[in-house]
């Protein structure tokens, strides 16, 4: 209808009617109007919601009753949109406030963008005047001063072009720092809870490809909507100036191109999104494959991982091709409408020629401004993609960002220049953030004394790990509290905690990094190359290093693969020295070692424990008879305590375990005692 008000009006101008007759402007109003009020009117009836009355309930009313959960669901999904769209709302400003910190070099660029889409806007117009001047006028004159006018225009362009793009690829660099610091800096701030149930892959994903999508999708989209925006008010003017009755042609079909691209960049949004996440799911199987290569290699399943990965990128190809195949049909939708444009244009304008309405020159440059608006449509169009698109990456983003970690934000910042070392645990339950259905400490009271050496055993699965875990803060209780020299250990800081408190693990990690780095990490700006080798002499560990080529600069290799076990292992209590504790933790610090290497180890490890609160997690005999106290766990529970000659007279759960060992060791080889003291407890 609205294209036919507009085809009216051109045909009353084109047969010389009088186009100030307040009759012909009123119809012509009136045929607009109603327009309006019709599109108004369904758009209304569209909100409208339908529920049936049920007045009983029975089996010829089932149907009515499916209908009526039908529309409870799709009210269910109408409000889904409607916060859907809030959502969308709320991330393209945040998006956008991320740049305030560059709005100096925006105003730059907008600047460099403003001059150079003026100088693109008056060259169709002069080439014009290049055809009037050789076809019509044939003056050498006027078409030699139209091509050097254009030459320094375009000139002048190309240098303010240069200038803004360099401006916006900084810009882009600049917020994209800030966005993964962001966000890099609120993963590492989160619990260990949620590195549980988020998977490694998934969060390098959002750290990689989403972050440079949010990033480099809005600031390209922002110079591109902006010279597309200030180049179109430009062709406009000129347009209507050149010919309003050809304007008005081009004008008409302008609601389709929006109403196409809406409902495109929508669907697309959503598509986008789903690409986002099958991706994330590809990288964390690939990062899981690629990180545990040798496990892979030994059980010779790279073809099963290899299937693993492909069958999550057919999942993403799929997505792929269905985004491909949707962004066809618009592409195809968009060139047959500039097709019918174009042909209308020629028609109509070569009408107007015809009747000495119109010059050949202007019709040239009318038709070089059509393209050139109709490229800054198809620009503004692939913007809003460009924008869908960065939306369905930075949904994921600002979830971590936001994420408002449980236990980092709870330390309350208390240092006290001196501490103890006293542990008390009081009434403790807890449950893993992942499985909350199963208690896995119940009602756990323990006190350890400042310098007392205690060990913890008892079946895998017991509790020992979930104990140590909570002593270090890594989770917090469901109920009951964990005091430091009687203070919980949440009032502490956390950085003066993690220094108090050090463990050296089964498998310790090390970094690719030097082993001077290893030994001081966390504390580089505070511990001089003195302290360094000082704390590698503790741990047994100042000899070997000495023996290899660069000494303290070797690198260890990605997670301490160029070294040995027994190496890695003194360089991890290096590490734990260093930083003086007055809590250490040893969870199964030699089981995995050799004799020698765990004899090197032990070494190590008691000759550095006088004056400090030990907790051992231990199923060696050597290691758990020479403790203070012993203290077996099973089912979560304190099953017993004591020193290892009274739990064995006692007969318990800890002798019986001992002699079950010792008996099985006994029937399956001659070993020695001395063996069989140094061999697995339990």
């Amino acid at each position: 209808m609205c294209i036919f008000v507009v085809v009216k009006l051109l045909g009353l101008a084109d047969i010389g009617s009088n186009l100030r007759d307040l009759w012909i402007w009123a119809n012509l109003s009136w045929g607009f109007i109603s327009c309006v009020i019709c599109g108004v009117q369904w758009y209304l009836l569209t909100l409208i919601k339908v529920t049936p009355r049920i007045c009983r309930v029975t089996e010829e009313d089932r149907r009515c009753l499916n209908i009526n959960t039908d529309c409870e669901e799709d009210t269910a999904e109408t409000e889904e949109d409607k916060q859907e769209e809030e959502v969308n709302k709320a991330s393209v400003m945040r998006l956008l406030a991320y740049s305030k910190p560059d709005l100096p070099y925006l105003l730059a660029a907008f600047l460099f963008l403003t001059l150079s889409s003026t100088g693109r806007i008056f060259l169709p117009y002069f080439t014009g005047q290049v055809i009037d001047g050789i076809a019509i006028e044939k003056s050498q004159t006027k078409f030699i001063n139209a091509l050097i006018t254009m030459s320094l225009i375009t000139l002048a362009s190309a240098i303010f072009a240069g200038l803004r793009g360099s401006i916006f690829t900084y810009i882009m660099a600049r917020l994209n720092l800030r966005i993964r610091d962001d966000l890099f800096s609120s993963i590492t701030q989160q619990e260990i809870g949620f590195f549980d149930n988020i998977r490694t892959g998934d969060l390098v994903s959002r750290l990689t490809s989403d972050t440079s999508t949010m990033s480099d999708a809005l600031a390209l989209n922002i110079n591109v909507f902006l010279r597309s925006l200030i180049t179109s008010i430009g062709v406009i003017v000129f347009m209507f100036k050149l010919s309003w009755k050809m304007s008005l042609v081009t004008f008409a079909g302008l609601p389709i191109i929006i109403i196409v691209s809406k409902y495109y960049g929508t669907y697309y949004e959503t598509l986008s999104e789903k690409v986002q996440d099958s991706l994330a799911k590809a990288n964390v199987i690939a990062e899981e494959a690629l990180s545990t290569m040798r496990t892979v290699r030994s059980f010779a399943n790279e073809g099963g991982e290899k299937s693993r990965y492909y069958k999550a990128l057919t999942i993403t190809y799929r997505l792929g091709v269905k985004l491909a195949l949707i962004y066809g049909g618009y592409v195809i939708s968009n060139e047959v409408f500039e097709l019918i444009l174009t042909i209308a244009t020629f028609y109509y304008g070569g009408h107007l020629v015809i009747t000495d309405q119109l010059t050949a020159g202007n019709l040239v440059s009318f038709i070089l401004y059509q393209i050139q608006l109709g490229e800054c449509l198809d620009a503004i169009g692939d913007v809003y993609t460009g924008l869908m698109q960065s939306l369905g990456a930075s949904h994921k983003v600002f979830e971590y960002i936001d994420r408002k970690p449980v236990i980092f934000n709870n330390y309350k910042g208390y240092e006290p220049d001196r501490l103890h070392g006293r542990i008390e645990f009081q009434n403790v339950n807890f449950s893993y953030p992942t499985r909350l259905d199963t208690t896995v400490l119940k009602n756990i009271n323990i006190s350890i004394e400042p310098g007392e050496i205690v060990a913890l055993v008892g079946p895998s699965g017991g509790g020992k790990s979930s104990l140590v875990n909570l002593l270090q803060h890594f989770y917090e209780t469901q109920s009951g509290q964990i005091l430091l020299d009687g203070v919980k250990i949440q009032n502490y800081s956390h950085s003066y905690l993690h220094r108090k408190i050090s463990m050296v693990g089964q498998e310790p990690v090390l970094y690719a990094r030097t082993i001077s780095e290893n030994i001081s990490y966390g504390l580089e700006e505070e511990f001089s190359q003195a302290d360094i080798l000082n704390a590698a002499k503790l741990a047994n560990a100042h000899d070997f290093i000495t023996k290899m080529t660069k000494s303290y600069e070797t690198e260890t290799g990605e997670k301490g693969l160029q070294i040995s076990g027994g190496q890695k292992q003194r360089i991890a209590i290096a590490r734990a020295l260093i930083r003086n504790p007055v809590v250490l933790i040893l969870d199964e610090a030699t089981s995995a070692l050799d004799s020698e290497s765990e004899h090197v180890v032990q070494q190590a490890i008691y000759s550095n424990v006088k004056g400090r609160t030990v907790l051992i997690i231990a199923h060696r005999l050597s290691t758990v008879e020479s403790a203070d106290r012993i203290i077996v766990i099973n089912q979560g529970q304190v099953a017993e305590e004591g020193r290892h000659e009274e739990l064995l007279a006692r007969g318990g759960m800890y002798a019986n375990l001992v002699k079950r060992q010792l008996n099985t060791l006994d029937m399956g080889s001659s070993k020695s005692q001395t063996d069989i003291t140094a061999s697995v407890f339990f």
